[in-house]
């Protein structure tokens, strides 16, 4: 059976909590494909109030200044590589577009495991989870 935990996920950007080293803040960095592909942006940090660890990535693509643009989440443990200018995952672009869009009002369990579902990751909250070497605690 899994272990109770809290499913209040929230972007950092509407906490009080900040990245330690500015420099490892990846919001504003392209997301890359598996193949290099360019699928949007770094848009927020879905942060996970009760241990303060970043769990989504919101990208955002398409659109013009925010206007029409869609998001969605991809999950960290899809993340492969960070550098400087981009996030690479381990998903395909036309996969990750596929994925339901982002809907804040969402909150509940279900919600936050049909988003792993989606990408083929077990959530945080089930036995034997290991947090992914990308990000870094950042808080």
């Amino acid at each position: 059976m899994a272990q109770e935990h809290s499913t209040t996920l929230r972007r950092i950007s509407d906490s009080n909590l900040t990245v330690t080293f500015a420099d490892e803040d990846i919001r504003d960095r392209i997301v890359l494909d598996r193949h290099g592909e360019k699928i949007g942006t770094v848009s927020d940090l879905i942060i996970d109030n009760g241990e303060a660890r970043v769990r989504f990535l919101e990208v955002a693509s398409g659109g013009i200044m925010g206007i029409g643009e869609t998001k969605v989440l991809i999950p960290v443990d899809a993340v492969t590589c960070i550098t400087d200018e981009a996030v690479q995952v381990d998903q395909t672009r036309e996969h990750v577009a596929g994925a339901p869009a982002y809907d804040p009002t969402l909150t509940g369990r279900p919600y936050w495991e049909g988003v792993y579902s989606y990408y083929g990751y077990g959530p945080y909250w089930m036995p034997g989870y290991v947090y992914p070497m990308y990000p870094r605690q950042m808080f």
